[in-house]
C-alpha cells in the first residue's frame, strides 16, 4: 500500500532543522555552467511562479538516507508545479512527495563515475525523475534520458546535436563550450545581460534607418 503525503511527512523527522549539505563544486567552469543554467531559466521563466530551480541543494526523500548519511543533490534539478520560493533544501515529504521532473549533471573528474552509474540508477528508480542529463564543462560529454516505462532511454540528438526536454519544452545543447538552452525553433535562450545587449542592438539598427530616411531618432517624442 502507499503512504500518502501525510502519513509519510508523519514517518519524518522535522524538515525545519535540514540544511543542504552539498561538497563545494569542482571548479570554476562547474561554478560558470550551473550558473549559466539558472539564470537563463530564470529570465526565460520570469513571469511564472509554479516552479522551483535547486542548484547544488541536497535532496533529502527519507530517514534511511539521513541515517547513512548518504547525501545526493544534484547540481541542477527543477521541479514543476510547485510555489517559487526559496528552500535550505528540497524535503520531498515536505513538497507533497514531489521529485525534481528534471535533473542535470556536470561530470568532472571525481564524479563522473557516479553521476553515470549510481545516481542515474537512483533517479530512475526511486526518483523516477522523467529527464537525466549530464554535461561535462571540460571535456564536453553530454547525454540525455527520458524515462520510458521503467528505464531511461537515450535521447536522440538533432542535425545540432542537441537534445530535446518535454519537461522544459525546450533544447538542450552545447554553444560555445557551454550547455545552454534553445527553443523549438532554435533560438538560443539568452541570459538576462545578453538579452539588454540584444535589445539595445535592435534600438541602434532601428535609429540607423530612421537616420537613413532623414528622421533624428533623438528628436521623435
Amino acid at each position: 500500500m502507499s503512504l500518502t503525503a501525510q502519513q509519510l511527512e508523519a514517518m519524518m523527522p522535522d524538515a525545519s532543522q535540514l540544511l543542504s549539505n552539498e561538497p563545494e563544486m569542482e571548479s570554476s567552469l562547474h561554478y560558470a555552467q550551473l550558473a549559466l543554467l539558472v539564470a537563463c531559466l530564470e529570465f526565460l521563466w520570469r513571469e511564472r511562479n509554479d516552479f522551483f530551480i535547486g542548484a547544488n541543494l541536497t535532496v533529502y526523500f527519507s530517514r534511511q538516507q539521513l541515517r547513512n548519511r548518504d547525501f545526493r543533490g544534484p547540481d541542477f534539478f527543477l521541479v514543476k508545479q510547485t510555489q517559487k520560493q526559496p528552500r535550505n533544501a528540497w524535503v520531498v515529504w515536505e513538497e507533497d512527495g514531489k521529485y525534481p521532473n528534471l535533473i542535470i549533471e556536470l561530470l568532472s573528474v571525481s564524479t563522473a563515475d557516479t553521476d553515470r552509474s549510481l545516481k542515474k540508477a537512483l533517479y530512475q528508480d526511486r526518483f523516477r525523475t522523467p529527464e537525466y542529463f549530464w554535461f561535462s564543462p571540460e571535456t564536453l560529454e553530454f547525454a540525455g534520458f527520458r524515462l520510458a516505462g521503467h528505464d531511461y532511454q537515450p535521447l536522440s540528438p538533432n542535425t545540432n546535436g542537441w537534445l530535446w526536454s518535454e519537461e522544459l519544452d525546450l533544447y538542450l545543447g552545447i554553444d560555445a563550450e557551454q550547455l545552454r538552452y534553445f527553443t523549438a525553433e532554435g533560438s538560443l535562450v539568452p541570459t538576462p545581460e545578453e538579452a539588454a545587449l540584444q535589445a539595445d542592438q535592435r534600438a541602434e539598427r532601428l535609429a540607423d534607418q530612421l537616420r537613413s530616411l532623414g528622421v533624428e531618432p533623438d528628436q521623435m517624442h
